[in-house]
């Protein structure tokens, strides 16, 4: 499995690992399974309709409105999950786009329109050798839109790096956080460490007072959660840019 490295808006190098062909078919073979629920459930609907309605056409009409979600699944997972179906959230896999910008929706359009060809035409033949003959396993849907789906399954601790735990529906607190750079979040991290194994509470308070004078935020906090939170924004906005 190759590595894919994407230099963000911050200038913040992130090297990702490119999610492997066998766990992209994985991941498609869970939506297709998803897929074919939703169609059987849809036939047992269909059959309500039907009963409820004597008129042909309202009936056809209706049936298509359910249709719909099901033809455009990827498109709409992608757009409003952050790159992911249900098939990549449990594969850990998920769309970015190369140059480390947000991916936006034309970016999924794409890839979905081009589903056609990568997927649905030669039985996946087209996107499988698409996938083998490119250095970022990229499909021709991927090429075209300028995405890679890369691995985000956790190899390292990220109590081990400058970052911190960020859960998926975090919101930043203080977004002035992008004044800072590593070297400063590495030494605010190492700081808090060690006053906290210390119990070191002066220190803690004047790193406090630096932050936030870098920051000029006004916070009630108390100091080891406000460190705490700065950190967890610093990631959010790195990770997200």
């Amino acid at each position: 499995m190759s590595n894919i490295a994407i230099n963000t808006t911050q200038n913040v190098n992130l090297d990702y690992k490119i999610a492997s062909i066998g766990d992209r078919m994985l991941a498609f073979l869970i939506d297709f399974f998803v897929l074919l629920v939703y169609g059987i459930l849809l036939g047992y609907l269909s059959d309500l309709i039907d009963f409820a309605f004597d008129d042909n056409w309202t009936t056809m009409g209706l049936v298509s409105l359910f249709v719909l979600p099901a033809m455009c699944y990827s498109l709409l997972m992608q757009s409003l999950f952050n790159g992911r179906t249900v098939g990549k959230m449990i594969m850990n896999t998920r769309v970015v786009r190369v140059d480390g910008m947000p991916v936006n929706w034309s970016n999924y359009l794409i890839r979905w329109t081009l589903r056609l060809v990568d997927i649905w035409l030669l039985q996946a033949i087209v996107g499988v050798l698409a996938m083998l003959f490119t250095d970022k396993t990229q499909r021709l849907g991927d090429s075209a839109a300028g995405t890679v789906v890369i691995s985000t399954k956790k190899k390292t601790k990220i109590s081990h790096t400058i970052l911190s735990e960020v859960e998926e529906e975090y919101i930043p607190t203080f977004t002035q956080v992008t004044l800072l750079m590593d070297e400063d979040i590495r030494l605010i991290k190492e700081t808090l460490n060690i006053v906290v194994k210390s119990y070191d509470l002066k220190t803690l308070k004047v790193l406090r007072e630096k932050v936030e004078g870098i920051l000029q935020s006004d916070s009630s906090l108390p100091d080891k959660a406000y460190i705490e939170l700065v950190l967890k924004d610093y990631t959010y906005f790195t990770q997200n840019i």
